[in-house]
């Protein structure tokens, strides 16, 4: 099992049995999966530390990740959430940018981002699907930027559409985050973002089942806000 003070340190290094072979129309899954050598992360263990640098990237297996940078007065600003199945840690420049922490406890495989940007060199379909996914990753944080915006119950209002539609669950949502962490990536105290979900459940919105699941009871209600 590799460690966080090897990868930090330089002395991980990629197993030759990781590399994928040179065949052409490689997908960039099927390389993420060759090439990934899996870490495990306890609930709120660090996974990288912002002006790091950015030697690697984490495909989520299980659990979910959250990254963030500490403001200059101390409060914490969440970039995103990280499911299974998404890829965190990538960067336009040689360092990381916001430090992310494991939410749960997670299982991530870790890739060497020199290997996949050789292999994207030499296999034009895995470079396609590496410059979209760094352009979905752009148009994240673009969404964000124009999230924090909003009023409370917009922003609010966003985020669970959001969650219901990447968690797959139907109107059910099983938030893996805290109100706490919620708050940090709306932009709002847990103050309001507790009195926001109340005023939703209120308007039969959304019905708060407990403190993690959400049934939204009324999705054209919430699209309106987020209109």
């Amino acid at each position: 099992m590799l460690t966080q003070t090897a990868i930090r340190s330089g002395s991980f290094k990629q197993p030759a049995a990781h590399l994928p072979p040179p065949v052409e129309n490689f997908e960039l899954a099927g390389a993420v999966e060759l090439m990934g050598a899996p870490m495990s992360f306890a609930r709120n263990a660090e996974i990288f530390g912002e002006g790091e640098p950015a030697d690697y990237l984490y495909k989520v297996v299980s659990g979910t990740v959250r990254t963030y940078k500490v403001l200059a007065d101390g409060r914490r600003q969440i970039g995103g959430f990280y499911l299974p199945g998404d890829i965190c840690g990538l960067e336009t420049g040689d360092e990381h940018a916001f430090s992310a922490e494991a939410i749960t406890e997670c299982k991530v495989l870790v890739i060497k981002r020199s290997a996949l940007v050789a292999l994207a060199g030499r296999d034009h379909d895995v470079a396609r699907q590496l410059w979209t996914l760094t352009g979905s990753e752009l148009r994240r944080v673009q969404d964000h930027i124009l999230l924090l915006i909003k009023s409370a119950q917009e922003r609010v209002a966003a985020f669970l559409l959001e969650m219901a539609e990447r968690v797959s669950a139907g109107n059910a949502i099983e938030l893996p985050m805290s109100r706490q962490d919620i708050a940090d990536y709306l932009g709002l105290t847990i103050e309001t973002v507790s009195r926001t979900l109340t005023l939703l459940e209120n308007a039969s919105a959304i019905e708060l089942s407990s403190s993690r699941r959400i049934v939204l009871r009324n999705r054209s209600a919430l699209s309106r806000l987020n209109a």
